[in-house]
């Protein structure tokens, strides 16, 4: 593919990634975390707190707090150090504040309206939440940049936006409203993989989760790990008396992809974790599912992230969610070779950026939209990405299955 965009000419003249343990990042994580440090206070961060003493695993879990947030007052790090964790925090944090903070102008009107003037991102592949949506509908939109043609795109500002104080803007409650595709990084190249990965990682486990019937053939084999850094999670997690299972989801884009189920040995009603990742290395795909299914438990444990419910800590959720957990394992099969699955990272952001570009062109999705949201007086890239095509996630409460995932359950 030839990068044809500005935007995408102008990443080619970023540096090469400078960190690759764990996880890859244009600086170390130390670097970043001081940076980030630095913006704590116009972001509304009043604390960095260093949670991972509440469980006995040990791997770092952080938890930043924006007490006036518009939407989680509490954004969760996890990563193979302290800061890494910390960095990984204070990241999601500024994502959500930029995006709770858009100063990009908009435009209230219907689709039909504006189309002579505006050209719009493919609305019927849009992940919806409801049948609202017409073309005479007056909402609010917002301007973005379709990174392969570097043409303009116009997308619903709802799938853009993370302010969520009532009462919503006109027009809401059409199309998925989440965090999804949010990006944050050292660079605008670092910021955007993050994005597009985020986004066909849940269309992947969406997919996963559709046929059911296909989780016996793509349990992983831990044995096949040969990831160095991967394997010393998995023998820490061991250690601590966990059991890990673990499955590639990889979809037909072809980016690997995995989902990870921890579960406490000592404990089987105790919270269990769960984890997805997605990257062109599948040694920092699988890194982010082990990690992030820490941090899920450790969610449960410190019990400050505002979005959980009473319920979820009641004894009849927690016994379902250990009956869940045991159906999970009792269906996994060891019969993939993680060490088959090729590394497709590349040394730059750009090169890893054009070939995720390749992947999602050469499966349908023809539109990949960049909206940026970075603040000048702040100088920390974060940009949202919309693809049409790709499946929302599963778990949200209004989730409604798009073409993909309905193919899917119809070829059980």
């Amino acid at each position: 593919m030839t990068l044809a965009s500005p935007c995408l000419m102008a990443l080619r003249a970023e540096t090469e990634k400078q960190h690759r343990r764990g996880t890859h990042r244009t600086v170390p994580p130390a670097q970043t975390l001081a940076r980030l440090t630095a913006l704590m206070p116009a972001i509304g961060i009043t604390r960095l707190a260093n949670l991972t003493g509440l469980d006995r695993i040990g791997l770092p879990v952080t938890m930043a707090c924006r007490p006036n947030a518009r939407s989680l007052v509490v954004a969760q790090g996890k990563g193979l150090d302290l800061a890494a964790a910390g960095a990984s925090a204070l990241m999601e944090a500024a994502e959500l504040y930029h995006a709770e903070h858009i100063e990009q102008p908009l435009k209230l009107g219907g689709q039909a309206e504006l189309a002579p003037t505006h050209d719009f991102a493919d609305l019927a592949r849009l992940p919806r939440i409801s049948d609202r949506f017409h073309p005479d509908l007056v909402m609010l939109w917002i301007e973005g940049n379709e990174l392969v043609s570097g043409s303009s795109r116009w997308v619903p500002f709802e799938m853009v936006r993370a302010n969520y104080t009532l009462p919503p803007p006109p027009g809401s409650g059409c199309f998925e409203c989440s965090s999804n595709g949010l990006g944050a990084g050292n660079s605008m190249g670092e910021a955007l993989c993050h994005a597009i990965c985020e986004l066909i990682e849940r269309d992947a486990t969406t997919l996963w989760n559709a046929r059911p019937d296909r989780r016996a053939d793509t349990g992983l084999d831990p044995d096949s790990i040969d990831d160095p850094a991967c394997r010393e999670v998995l023998a820490q997690l061991q250690r601590a008396g966990f059991g890990i299972t673990l499955w590639e989801t990889t979809s037909d884009i072809g980016v690997p992809s995995f989902f990870c189920l921890l579960t406490d040995r000592r404990d089987p009603l105790h919270h269990h974790g769960i984890g997805a990742g997605t990257h062109p290395s599948p040694g920092i795909a699988l890194m982010r599912a082990l990690t992030e299914a820490v941090q899920v438990r450790m969610t449960y444990i410190s019990g400050a992230r505002d979005d959980l419910s009473p319920a979820e800590f009641t004894a009849r959720h927690r016994a379902e969610r250990a009956a869940e957990a045991d159906a999970l394992r009792a269906a996994h099969h060891p019969r993939r070779d993680f060490a088959a699955i090729a590394d497709q990272a590349q040394d730059s952001f750009a090169g890893d950026l054009e070939w995720l570009l390749e992947r999602l062109q050469a499966t349908g999705m023809n539109e990949v939209v960049a909206v940026d949201l970075s603040r000048p007086q702040l100088g920390l890239p974060v940009v949202r990405v919309v693809i049409p095509g790709l499946e929302g996630p599963d778990d949200h409460a209004a989730y409604r299955p798009g073409r993909r995932a309905l193919a899917m359950e119809q070829a059980q």
